[in-house]
């Protein structure tokens, strides 16, 4: 076999390759990392994620009917573009879908008339608890009480499990069901190290960035979350 035919053999792997990842990208998974911690503990700073773009619905992706798709279910976790700049991917746990008539007093939240029992996931570090009266921090009382609030059709209600530092829907309103992009599946990476913010800053930072990481990819990833399902 001749050199000009390898290298055409590896050009069409390398070209194939670029398709699917592209088409797999677009329509199937995407990366996401975790650059705040408004969902701790379930995801970390530095979480790395695989999400599966298609498993809300296939409008406007052209995938069709190749994967199976379901609606957004109350907790979810889930992956979408924030209401107030459509630029930036956010990621919280959906906690209402529509017909839920949500409503929470001192840190106590119901959904359709029940305390949620939500000890598997929701971390409250703050000892303080605002209650809904005057005099009270506004942004205290806003992140303890809110509701009731029946969420509408084609909407969502999502927190951060942080609870107590989590900006989401107790102060930028519903999400609209356009804006979901997809669900988290497993961490595929975790770096412990400092993460980016996803602010362009030229490409001196970009490689100082590269830089730390590559150096401190052995002692600084965190080996135990590495492949953990996210629930």
């Amino acid at each position: 076999m001749s050199e000009r035919s390898v290298f055409r053999e590896y050009l069409e792997a390398l070209l194939i390759a670029a398709v699917f990842l592209g088409f797999s990208n677009t329509f199937v998974v995407k990366t996401f990392y975790i650059p705040s911690s408004s969902m701790e503990n379930t995801l970390l700073v530095g979480d790395h994620l695989f999400v599966n773009r298609y498993i809300f619905g296939s409008t406007g992706r052209g995938a069709g009917a190749l994967l199976p798709e379901r609606d957004v279910r109350r907790g979810d976790v889930v992956i979408f573009r924030s209401v107030e700049d459509p630029q930036v991917d956010l990621v919280k746990r959906c906690i209402g879908v529509p017909g839920d008539v949500l409503q929470m007093r001192e840190k106590v939240l119901t959904i359709n008339g029940k305390q949620v029992d939500d000890t598997a996931y929701a971390l409250y570090r703050d000892p303080r608890v605002f209650a809904d009266l005057d005099g009270e921090s506004p942004d205290g009382r806003r992140r303890d009480n809110f509701g009731p609030i029946t969420v509408p059709p084609a909407k969502y209600f999502c927190m951060g499990d942080n609870r107590d530092q989590s900006y989401d829907s107790r102060f930028w309103g519903l999400l609209p069901a356009e804006n979901v992009k997809g669900r988290p599946v497993f961490i595929y990476w975790s770096y412990g190290g400092e993460t980016p913010d996803g602010k362009w800053r030229g490409w001196a930072d970009r490689l100082q960035q590269l830089a730390h990481t590559a150096l401190g990819f052995v002692p600084r990833t965190r080996w135990s979350r590495t492949f953990h399902l996210i629930r």
